[in-house]
């Protein structure tokens, strides 16, 4: 079995990946949380969604965010209220949020509330948040300390980032998901999906026991790098090492991985980069890592199983 860690577009696309060649039985998927936020008294778990409704074959291919065929309605109608309107709720997408906040509200944890939403959706391959427990993602910023929703969509990234943290993360224990996961005897591998590394990966690695489970292991880790000849394929993960005072860059990403993983996946733009990456104990695996259509999806997953259990 293997386990993907995963959060926004870019993990959501190699999940896809996964799913098309393995079983249920052989994939599950531990989804970030840090950037859940209550708005309008709505429980929302964007991440989690992302990942959900790409399994689903129901999310907004373009956008690669939201459920293809959105309407904006609601959207309208609070903005006509003078209700804050910057986080786009579609339609379809709110009746998610809400049934999830009642079934939180009745005292179910957020790992049955997925299990509920996925089920209802029709999706196969088992998804769960990384902890029941509530972590947030904070960024200090040029104008301020910001919560993660504010700095990535009402402030579209813009503001510098000197430090982010992951408030609630010290305290908080991996999911019973997770912890049905980590508990299976025929977990092989784990793969690190290319996700931000600061917003989507690194709320996963601040909970101390997950992050202690990882490092000792007897299971291989490979990560797939997010960045393309020093570029993110897409959001702020470039912006964020430079800010962080990290090389944007394939051998900024084995530096900042370190000794948690075994090997890197990272685009032929940087095959330059092998020598550099052997220096931080990791094998790599140099391919096309840019997911354009679905047979890119399956080919890079193709690729990074097969990567994998070469590690083993």
């Amino acid at each position: 079995m293997i386990l993907a860690l995963a959060g926004g577009v870019g993990g959501a696309k190699l999940v896809r990946g996964l799913a098309n060649i393995l079983e249920p039985d052989e994939l599950s998927v531990v989804v970030n949380t840090g950037d859940d936020f209550v708005l309008h008294g709505l429980s929302i778990c964007p991440d989690l969604d992302t990942v959900t409704y790409t399994l689903g074959g129901l999310n907004n291919a373009e956008s690669g965010w939201g459920l293809a065929g959105e309407t904006w309605e609601f959207l309208a109608a609070l903005k006509r209220l003078g209700g804050d309107y910057w986080f786009k709720l579609g339609d379809q997408d709110l009746a998610t949020h809400v049934m999830r906040s009642y079934w939180l509200s009745q005292g179910q944890t957020l790992s049955q509330v997925t299990e509920r939403i996925c089920s209802a959706l029709g999706v196969a391959h088992p998804i769960g948040p990384m902890t029941d427990d509530p972590v947030r993602t904070f960024l200090d910023t040029d104008i301020g300390k910001l919560d993660f929703q504010t700095y990535f969509v009402r402030e579209q990234c813009k503001p510098t980032v000197s430090e982010i943290s992951y408030a609630g993360a010290s305290e908080a224990k991996p999911s019973v998901f997770l912890s049905k996961v980590i508990a299976q005897k025929s977990l092989s591998a784990i793969i690190i999906c290319p996700s931000n590394p600061f917003l989507s990966i690194a709320p996963i690695l601040a909970l101390p026991d997950i992050r202690s489970w990882l490092e000792n292991t007897s299971v291989p880790i490979v990560a797939v790098s997010p960045i393309i000849g020093g570029v993110a394929v897409k959001g702020p993960a470039a912006k964020l090492f430079k800010e962080l005072g990290r090389d944007a860059s394939v051998l900024g990403l084995a530096e900042y991985y370190g000794t948690l993983v075994d090997g890197l996946v990272f685009d032929h733009e940087d095959k330059q980069q092998v020598a550099g990456v052997s220096e931080y104990g990791q094998r790599s695996l140099v391919t096309n890592t840019l997911m354009r259509t679905d047979e890119d999806k399956n080919c890079l997953a193709s690729e990074v199983l097969e990567f994998v259990t070469s590690l083993s």
